[in-house]
């Protein structure tokens, strides 16, 4: 579907600022009709302080959806979105644990749609992606989901369906618990749905970036950088610095795909001019359902002035941790308390590669503003993430040379399926060098296996001594002066769902190949692939093993992933994992969930490149 400017529409195009920042009322301004049919349409003439761009709360166990378009203007240039009910995002969905819902989804889009219930735990027929649990609801026709809620917390929900996602169907999910009590007591309860909009066709950006990886990166190294080097380190270090990322074929700023150059960051739908506004009474305790909702962007969050008190991760309720700052990507949810004491307090959200952020504000009244902190300085990508940090042992990372790869020993690993395609490696039977009380699974592996599908030209590099710890908070957040979440500090309460160890392990690597702009597991699109196999009812240890230069957030369908630590104690209960550069990340499934299920990086344009796969559960 495309979303140029509706006809007779002609506006100048926006400033920097204003495309960075949004308009003040930019919002949704009209439904389409579609095909027909009932749409709904917020409108954006009130004044900036009263667009409080939240969601409405729907409540009960019947709920209808209806997937049509919108006009919307972020930017000062009309476009037009996908919405549901004429909105973006779409209404908050609010469950009780043990009942059965019911939501009839209509589609107004002159497309197949569907709605992917994020992190929800249910029959795969209800999972809602095209081609692997369901054919998708065709234009004009209505599907009909109805599962039974077992879960609490905090998820969300999005189309699964091309880039419509990215154009604006996604919505928040509360789910309360079926006594009505929960432990996490709170005066206030706000769900912030941080998104990011982009005036382009989806399929254009795509293009560009296949056609040059790196055209949306305005942080690229320059003379001035150059000579700081020199200044810095002297002359000979600054060229061997140069040298060293030309050889590469990389670049050291390459953070995001894209950026503040075709992003607009929002906070609830709402620009950062726009201001989304939550109120509070001094001294009250305000929960805040964090929910990453973009299609492309992970985002640093903080509100300067307050502690946060991190109690739930993808939904699942932590040990409570208090920190300054957290990162999460697409997919990911947290939740917070905070104890506002003062006026007014900004929700600062800024990007990772730090060209933009979204915006929003807690206040006692309506107007107030807090100030908006200057955006960190972007730091470079150093041979410590891409090839590890010294103390966890090193790392050899490889080129594509592929005379060195002939001849190559894979030390027995066992490579099923068809020719040609990038099967999950079993190494159930191997010790891999960390035999344990008589044990070889009960610690994770750490000897990297590179199947065969890696060497070639969907892959431009491996990392053979990946590390494996969880308290680096990431880019841009090491050192920075703020408290700042890890994986390290999150505990699940109650420990792992199932109390038994591995029977085997599964390895599959995260692969691409950024001047092709291909992403993949294994070195093969998922187009190319075979689907990994579970066994209904085993407990097995999945491990990513990260050979690209990106933090990839990695979400499995159907099943709750169990993050370990290196040492094979449980960590906490994931539905999406980020994964760092150069970061090897075990955890482990429980394969109780029979049927077809997805697999793949929650960064919208890395799956529709290929990073993606099938998972069978039978």
């Amino acid at each position: 579907m495309r979303r140029d400017r509706p006809a007779g529409i002609v506006l100048p195009n926006p400033t920097r600022r204003r495309f960075v920042q949004g308009l003040a009322a930019g919002g949704v301004m009209a439904g389409l009709s579609g095909l027909g049919g009932t749409v709904w349409a917020q409108a954006t003439d009130r004044p900036a302080q009263t667009l409080s761009g939240t969601a409405p709360v729907l409540r009960g166990t019947e709920f209808d959806l209806v997937i049509g378009e919108s006009v919307v203007n972020f930017t000062g240039t009309p476009r037009v979105a996908t919405t549901i009910n004429g909105m973006l995002p779409g209404p908050t969905l609010r469950w009780r644990q043990g009942d059965t819902v019911t939501i009839r989804v209509t589609n107004r889009l002159r497309e197949p749609t569907s709605i992917h219930w994020h992190g929800i735990i249910l029959p795969f027929e209800m999972d809602g992606v095209p081609g692997i649990s369901f054919p998708g609801i065709a234009p004009g026709e209505t599907f009909t989901y109805r599962f039974k809620v077992d879960q609490t917390g905090s998820y969300w929900y999005h189309s699964h369906s091309g880039f419509q996602e990215m154009t604006g169907v996604y919505g928040g999910i509360v789910i309360d618990p079926a006594s009505g009590y929960d432990a996490v007591q709170a005066d206030r309860d706000y769900t912030i749905l941080l998104s990011d909009w982009t005036d382009e066709d989806p399929m254009r950006v795509l293009s560009k970036l296949k056609v040059q990886s790196d055209y949306y990166n305005f942080n690229q190294p320059t003379v001035i950088d150059f000579f700081r080097d020199v200044a810095n380190d002297g002359m000979k270090s600054a060229l061997a610095k140069r040298k060293m990322w030309n050889e590469m074929r990389m670049n050291p700023t390459d953070l995001a795909d894209l950026s503040g150059a075709t992003l607009t960051y929002l906070t609830n739908g709402v620009t950062p001019a726009g201001n989304w506004t939550g109120m509070f009474r001094p001294g009250e305790k305000v929960r805040l359902r964090f929910i990453n909702g973009t299609g492309n962007t992970f985002y640093d969050v903080r509100i300067p002035g307050l502690k946060l008190k991190v109690i739930q991760a993808d939904g699942q309720n932590l040990e409570p941790v208090t920190v300054d700052e957290f990162r999460f990507g697409p997919g990911e949810t947290y939740d917070v308390v905070v104890e506002p004491r003062d006026e007014a307090y900004t929700i600062f959200s800024q990007s990772m590669d730090r060209t933009g952020y979204a915006r929003g504000t807690l206040a006692v009244r309506e107007g107030l503003t807090a100030p908006v902190p200057a955006l960190d300085k972007a730091e470079w990508l150093t041979m410590a993430d891409m090839m590890g940090a010294m103390d966890h042992g090193g790392m050899a990372m490889q080129g594509m040379d592929h005379g060195s790869m002939q001849g190559m020993n894979h030390d027995g690993m066992s490579m099923q399926g068809m020719a040609g395609t990038a099967m999950a490696m079993d190494h159930s039977q191997h010790n891999m060098g960390n035999m344990a009380a008589g044990n070889p699974l009960k610690v994770p592996s750490t000897k990297a296996r590179h199947a065969r599908t890696e060497y070639g030209a969907s892959t431009d590099m491996r990392v053979d001594m990946a590390r494996t710890n969880l308290d680096d908070p990431g880019i841009g957040l090491r050192n920075n002066g703020r408290r700042v979440l890890t994986l390290a500090d999150q505990h699940t309460i109650g420990g792992p769902l199932d109390k038994r160890g591995p029977g085997r392990e599964v390895e599959l690597h995260l692969t691409g190949n950024m001047e092709r702009y291909t992403w993949s597991f294994d070195g093969v699109e998922f187009g190319k692939s075979t689907p990994v196999y579970f066994k209904h009812g085993e407990r097995l240890r999945v491990i990513l093993h990260n050979d690209t230069m990106m933090t990839h957030p990695m979400h499995l369908h159907g099943m709750w992933s169990e993050l370990e630590s290196a040492d094979g104690s449980f960590q906490a209960r994931r539905h999406t994992i980020p994964v760092q550069p150069a970061q090897r990340i075990s955890f482990l499934v429980t394969a109780d969930a029979l049927g077809r299920w997805a697999w793949h990086c929650h960064l919208m344009l890395h799956m529709d490149a290929g990073m993606f796969r099938e998972v069978i559960v039978a």
